[in-house]
C-alpha cells in the first residue's frame, strides 16, 4: 500500500512537471485562441466526466447536444458576442427538459431529479470557465489567471502537505476522510505566501488589504470546491472522476477548486 501510494505521488509531480511548461506557454505567451481552445475542451471533457460520475440522461442526445453549447458559448465568448451566453444557458435547459420530457414522458421525483443533473452539469463546468475567458479579455488578464492558478495550485498543495504532516481534526470526515482543518489552515496560509511573491515579481497589484482578503476567499472557495466534488464522487461510490490525468485522475478533479473560486475573480475585477 505505502509503495502504490508512493508512485501515485510521483505520477502527480510527473504530470505536473509536464503541464506546468505548457500551461504557462498557453496562457502567457501563446495565441489567445489556443487559451480559449483549452478552456473550451477542459469544459468539455469536465462535463462529459460529470455525466459520466452521475449517469444523467443515459442519452447520447443529451450528451452531444449539450457538449456543441458547450463548444458555442466559448465561441461567442471569443468573438466578443457575450449577448448570446443567456440564450446558450436557457438552451441547457430547454434541450435538456425537452429530451426527457418527450423519452421519459412517464411522472415521477426520478424524472425531476435527472432533468436537473441534466441542466447543472454543463452550468457547473461551463459558466466558471467562461468567466476565466473574460477575465483573459482584460488589462493584464492573463497575468490574472496565473495569479488564480498560484493561488488555488499553492492552496491544493499546501493543504496536502500539512495536512500529511499535522493533520489530526478531521475537516469533512463523511465527504472526504483524509482532509484535515490542519491542512486547510495550511493551505491558506500557502495561498498568502505564494500570492505575496507572485505580486512582489508580477508587480499585478499592490499588496493591500483587499488582496489579502481575495487571496484568503479564493483560497477557501477553491477547499470548497474540491470537497464539493468529492461530495458527488462519494455519492456515487466513484473515486475519480476519469483517468485522463496519471496520478490526478480526471479534468473534474483537477479544477474542481478553480470552479468555485473563479467567480470570485470575475467579481472582484467587475468591480475595480
Amino acid at each position: 500500500m505505502r509503495k502504490s501510494g508512493q508512485t501515485m505521488h510521483l505520477k502527480r509531480w510527473l504530470t505536473a512537471l509536464i503541464a506546468i511548461p505548457v500551461l504557462i506557454y498557453i496562457i502567457g505567451f501563446g495565441p489567445r485562441y489556443l487559451f480559449h481552445a483549452l478552456l473550451c475542451g477542459a469544459a468539455i471533457v469536465s462535463f462529459i466526466e460529470f455525466y459520466s460520475i452521475t449517469g444523467t440522461g443515459g442519452s447520447r442526445f443529451i450528451l452531444y447536444g449539450n457538449s456543441f453549447l458547450i463548444f458555442l458559448l466559448f465561441a461567442v465568448i471569443y468573438i466578443r458576442q457575450v449577448m448570446f451566453v443567456p440564450i446558450i444557458t436557457v438552451l441547457w435547459v430547454f434541450l435538456s427538459m425537452g429530451y426527457l420530457m418527450m423519452h421519459k414522458p412517464t411522472p415521477g421525483k426520478e424524472l425531476t431529479a435527472e432533468i436537473g443533473r441534466a441542466v447543472f452539469g454543463p452550468v457547473y463546468v461551463s459558466l466558471p470557465l467562461a468567466m476565466l475567458a473574460l477575465i483573459d479579455f482584460r488589462p493584464k488578464g492573463s497575468i490574472w489567471v496565473f495569479f488564480l492558478l498560484a493561488v488555488i495550485f499553492a492552496g491544493d498543495t499546501g493543504a496536502f502537505y500539512f495536512g500529511r504532516q499535522f493533520g489530526k481534526h478531521k475537516l469533512h470526515k463523511v465527504v472526504s476522510p483524509g482532509k484535515s482543518w490542519e491542512g486547510a489552515v495550511g493551505g491558506l496560509v500557502s495561498s498568502v505566501a505564494v500570492a505575496f511573491l507572485f505580486l512582489l515579481v508580477s508587480r499585478l497589484h499592490s499588496l493591500d488589504t483587499g488582496i489579502i482578503i481575495l487571496t484568503l476567499l479564493l483560497s477557501a472557495m477553491g477547499q470548497i470546491g474540491d470537497l464539493s466534488e468529492s461530495l458527488l464522487k462519494r455519492n456515487h461510490g466513484i473515486k475519480d472522476s476519469g483517468s485522463i490525468l496519471p496520478g490526478h485522475g480526471g479534468i473534474l478533479d483537477r479544477i474542481d477548486g478553480l470552479l468555485f473560486a473563479i467567480p470570485v475573480l470575475f467579481g472582484y475585477l467587475l468591480f475595480q
